[in-house]
């Protein structure tokens, strides 16, 4: 089952669907990636890691969201310094109270008790009463420094409101910390006084805490005291060590709870045994992704035990994974396939459902990937003050999901266009399609690095004589009417001296009438002698045409003689463009009579991956008349193909006057059909004026990278809207004085200060505002960054936000 069907052409001619040359031959282990699938994480822990929902943009896996900004908030200086000096309060406070420097403290405990206890001579109940009122003093003391101090806000920020095993470990820390200061508060000789002191009967020393003295008078007084010296020191030393346990263990235990413990504890075991993920909940057996739980459901245990084997062993990559549960899906919509797939994994395992091409992996990655949500990863966003709470250190990815909407990125030189955007999304594109997910189409001068020829299937370089591939000129086209719109679009669509339909209309008087007598479109050098007007051309054309048969070829052939040297005949303007490829380089290439491996964009509904490297250094005209062609074979294409499972990107490394108002409109067609396309600019200039508003308004995603012009930034910032912000204003005003003295307190003041007396005044309010103006766009983005906005399919919104493309 490696193909089934699946990838064949369907209804294109001879050689529309090329294949490898020489298949490579296959490995028995997968190429091991440069980035698989995550560095430091085997395919397990991978499959397990969680990924979260998450707004457009946002890098999902592993992502924990995090809780909005609490504009209450109080800073962490401010916060610790707080909790400082309620803990120097409290124990000043004491001290005064402990060492009898509060006047009249025991008149509360006075009112309540016999007047004989306070005497010379205390009674046992009067020091048991007095440990009480202490240890409630002490109470009072503490709960009113804690809560004037906010020492639950500082324990709960910065040990408790952590991920596990960090939580755990932050909390143990403090747990240990005031256990060791609870010990060390009471030392032990406070409690178990030497048998000399004990037996001359005098009072052991007080401790620091009260506590320890109301459990202490809370014993037995005749059993504790009662026998030798050596016996009253050895229960005083007993009680001593059985109170400081008991102490730090009710303080270690609350500290466990505060910081979940038991919990990290089992996590940490289930990871150990399963190799789950750390700090997320261990899944129960067989539900781990990892144990391919949606294949058991199935009753297909020994396919799922098979690849379990696989991926512990070492001989799955991420890339396998997703091509197999593509496969899976493909089977649950046509049950008939179940046979074929079953055997296909239980014999082939990781190399069930192969691409055509044999590849498992790319020989090289330079960007992170993650093929179970389809995201790549361009940076990250920065932690700003523009940057939302929610995403800041936060990863920014995109996905089919958004590039389904087109995108489109502008930037200068040397600003990172084709190494922190073009590449890894034609990578991530390319992986897909090794899973059968996608197909990808690439198109950059020569040289561009897009990675290596070996991780394409097709790559087409016109003007070099080692090109394995052709350019079908005509992109698989069969009616005349179709191809001259193609071909109009291509050599007149920047012309703004040429209408594209009058055009496409004398295309198809000529490209009617040949494929008539030839079954086949004119070639290069053939279509520019018919564009000239060349009588030889065209008598020959009508002497292959019968007369009754091809009667109205006739007539389109006439009228076409007609036009020849009228004013406004685009013929000989398309002639011209059409004599920028009939050149000695390009000889041999367009080829129409089936001799050479032409590729067709029809070819879209099969998981390729093209590269097209246009000859823009040596024949720039060429190229740039090569890119509107590919751009408008591949709105055709795209908008065309039955089947729209896959996910189809065309990628232009340079669109510099490649747009034109045809292909803005087939842009905007392209988001019901999953498919889009990623065009970089150095400028909008590049782009003709009228352009300007509908090529951005056609597009859901933009990028503005460093170095942007203020007047392209003009436009993003219209593109991007406002927004409401709350400004402040404060207002300064001098303050007058009636009287004398004080008119002496405000000169004084302004003598020492060198400034006026003022008040201020606060104003708060909300304003429209640009989201990003021009003149940050050009002069506040930092070189390696880019502003992103993004736009899914399904009409959900990222805002424009700073992204670092530094990884």
């Amino acid at each position: 089952m490696d193909t089934e069907g699946t990838y064949d052409a369907r209804g294109t001619r001879s050689g529309s669907v090329p294949r490898p040359a020489g298949p490579p031959p296959r490995p028995a282990l997968p190429p091991r990636p440069v980035e698989a699938p995550t560095a430091g994480t085997s395919l397990g822990d991978w499959l397990r890691t969680p990924r979260a929902p998450a707004e457009p943009g946002l890098w999902r896996f592993g992502h924990k969201p995090r809780p909005d900004a609490d504009p209450d908030r109080v800073p962490d200086r401010a916060l610790l310094g707080g909790a400082i000096v309620a803990l120097l309060a409290a124990s000043l406070v004491w001290s005064l109270w402990r060492n009898g420097y509060v006047p009249h403290s025991r008149i509360l405990l006075e009112l309540v008790t016999p007047a004989d206890w306070w005497g010379l001579e205390r009674p046992q109940a009067a020091t048991t009463a007095l440990a009480v009122y202490n240890s409630l003093v002490a109470v009072v003391i503490l709960w009113t420094a804690g809560r004037l101090g906010n020492w639950h806000e500082v324990f709960r920020r910065y040990a408790v409101d952590h991920p596990q095993p960090s939580r755990a470990l932050r909390t143990a820390l403090a747990g240990a910390f005031l256990a060791w200061c609870f010990t060390q508060a009471d030392s032990l000789n406070d409690y178990a006084p030497s048998v000399a002191t004990v037996q001359a009967g005098a009072s052991p020393p007080r401790p620091l805490l009260p506590f320890g003295d109301l459990a202490l008078y809370l014993m037995p007084h005749d059993w504790l005291y009662s026998g030798t010296g050596t016996d009253v020191a050895d229960r005083l030393r007993t009680f001593a060590t059985c109170y400081h346990l008991l102490g730090a263990a009710v303080i270690l235990w609350l500290t466990a709870r505060a910081g979940d413990w038991l919990t990290a504890v089992r996590g940490l075991r289930a990871g150990r045994g399963s190799g789950a993920a750390p700090g997320g909940p261990a899944p129960a057996a067989g539900t781990s992704p990892a144990d391919w739980p949606q294949l058991r459901d199935a009753g297909l245990g020994a396919v799922a035990d098979r690849l379990v084997a696989e991926e512990r062993s070492g001989h799955m990559n991420d890339v396998d994974c997703v091509r197999i549960r593509r496969a899976w899906t493909t089977v649950k919509a046509d049950p008939a396939r179940l046979g074929a797939f079953t055997e296909a994994v239980a014999g082939q395992g990781a190399r069930a459902c192969l691409h055509p091409s044999g590849d498992r992996d790319l020989p090289a990655r330079a960007a992170t990937h993650d093929l179970l949500t389809s995201q790549v990863r361009l940076g990250h966003y920065p932690d700003t003050d523009r940057t939302p709470a929610t995403r800041r250190g936060a990863g920014a990815a995109i996905d089919p999901g958004s590039l389904g909407s087109s995108l489109l990125a502008i930037g200068p030189f040397g600003s990172g266009k084709t190494r922190h955007l073009v590449r890894p999304v034609v990578e991530s594109l390319a992986l897909q399609a090794l899973a059968g997910k996608a197909a990808v189409v690439a198109v950059c001068a020569a040289g561009t690095p897009l990675g290596p020829d070996d991780g394409y299937d097709v790559v087409i370089k016109p003007g070099d004589p080692s090109s394995a591939y052709d350019l079908d000129l005509y992109g698989g086209a069969t009616d005349p009417d179709e191809a001259a719109a193609l071909l109009a679009e291509a050599f007149a669509g920047d012309l703004a001296e040429v209408d594209s339909r009058r055009a496409a209309t004398v295309l198809a008087q000529l490209l009617g009438p040949y494929r008539a007598a030839h079954r086949r479109f004119p070639s290069v050098p053939v279509l520019r002698e018919l564009l000239d007007g060349s009588p030889g051309a065209l008598a020959d054309l009508r002497a292959r045409l019968d007369d009754e048969t091809h009667r109205t070829y006739h007539r389109e052939l006439d009228a076409r003689e007609r036009q020849l040297g009228t004013p406004g005949d685009p013929g000989l303007a398309l002639a011209a463009r059409v004599a920028v490829l009939d050149r000695p380089a390009f000889e041999g290439f367009f080829d129409t009579t089936g001799e050479s491996r032409p590729f067709s964009l029809r070819a879209l509904e099969h998981p390729l991956r093209v590269r097209v490297d246009v000859p823009e250094r040596a024949h720039p005209e060429a190229a740039r008349l090569l890119t509107r062609l590919i751009l408008a074979q591949f709105t055709i294409g795209a908008t065309a193909r039955g089947d729209r499972s896959l996910f189809a990107l065309l990628a232009l490394d340079d669109a510099t006057h490649a747009v034109t108002a045809e292909s803005v409109r087939g842009l905007q067609r392209l988001r019901n059909c999953n498919a889009g396309v990623l065009l970089t600019l150095r400028a909008l200039g590049d782009v003709p004026e009228p352009l300007h508003t509908s090529l951005l308004g056609s597009v859901g995603c933009h990028m503005a990278f460093a170095g942007l012009s203020t007047w392209d930034g003009r436009l993003f910032a219209q593109a991007w809207g406002t927004e409401w912000v709350e400004t402040t204003e404060v207002a300064k005003h001098t303050v007058f004085a009636d009287q004398p003295l004080t008119r002496a307190v405000h000169a004084l003041r302004k003598l020492v200060t060198g400034k006026a007396v003022t008040t201020d005044a606060v104003t708060v309010r909300k304003v429209e505002r640009e989201r990003w103006s021009a003149s940050e766009l050009a002069h506040q983005v930092p070189a390696g960054h880019a502003v992103l906005s993004l736009t899914t399919v399904k009409g959900e919104h990222a805002p424009p936000l700073l992204v670092d493309l530094r990884r």
